[in-house]
């Protein structure tokens, strides 16, 4: 992709002041391919590098927020060091992050599983037997964690796939739900509330607070999801999942 393909971000990478322990560092204005493949691009640089100070790092969408320790690190500093690795290449264009993974989920989809799909089949232009194979054609990339413990955000699905969210929410959705909207699906590994659709289930839980390291999908990690049948799924152990992953 060239910059000129690059999508929707507006201008430069922009760093901006998050409090006395943060800088946020600005990719574009809205979620697009590029803008999160400089984002986990960055964010990737920022952890291996070596620099005291440096609490953690969070990214987003469209950004990536630094938190540091400024009686360890001055903000200046900081600052300086970041708008010198924004000068250093071109983000957007950057390779994905070496060592992600990349994750095969079972999903049963339609019936009690996937309330919505018939919905969901409508609003993109697709038969209800389309949907599972038109959904797990791809796999999609990690872009976010956020809203919940282990939520994962998923990039990027095709335009037809651009449906609106609900206008009111459904309660208690369950944990494991494939969730679309907006090009996206989400994942969450706990019960939610939500205004997304839901069109499948995954017995895959990417949270578990007595696993270390309690979260299992990372940003940048790529999962694509398997259409199984609701026999296939029984017995489904978390365990014997993990032993097969690389």
């Amino acid at each position: 992709m060239s910059s000129a393909e690059g999508a929707d971000w507006a201008g430069k990478p922009v760093l901006r002041i998050a409090g006395d322990m943060g800088i946020l560092v600005e990719f574009g204005d809205a979620y697009a391919p590029a803008v999160s493949n400089a984002v986990l691009a960055f964010d990737a640089a920022i952890r291996q590098m070596t620099l005291a100070g440096v609490i953690e790092t969070v990214p987003t969408f469209r950004s990536v927020l630094v938190r540091f320790d400024p009686l360890e690190l001055p903000f200046d500093r900081l600052e300086a060091r970041l708008g010198a690795m924004l000068a250093e290449r071109d983000w957007y264009l950057a390779p994905p992050p070496q060592g992600r993974r990349e994750w095969v989920l079972p999903a049963v989809y339609g019936g009690a599983s996937g309330p919505d799909l018939a919905e969901v089949a409508d609003l993109a232009g697709l038969r209800e037997d389309q949907v599972a194979g038109a959904h797990s054609a791809d796999p999609l990339t990690v872009a976010m964690l956020g809203f919940s413990p282990g939520l994962a955000y998923l990039g990027q699905l095709a335009q037809n796939w651009n449906i609106p969210r609900r206008t009111g929410i459904t309660p208690g959705v369950p944990a494991g739900a494939v969730l679309v909207a907006v090009r996206q699906t989400v994942l969450p590994a706990t019960p939610i509330p939500t205004g997304w659709r839901q069109i499948a289930r995954t017995p895959f839980r990417g949270f578990d607070p007595r696993r270390s390291p309690p979260f299992l999908l990372s940003p940048g990690d790529l999962v694509r999801f398997q259409p199984v049948s609701e026999a296939q799924i029984a017995g489904f152990d978390m365990d014997e999942f993990m032993k097969g992953q690389p």
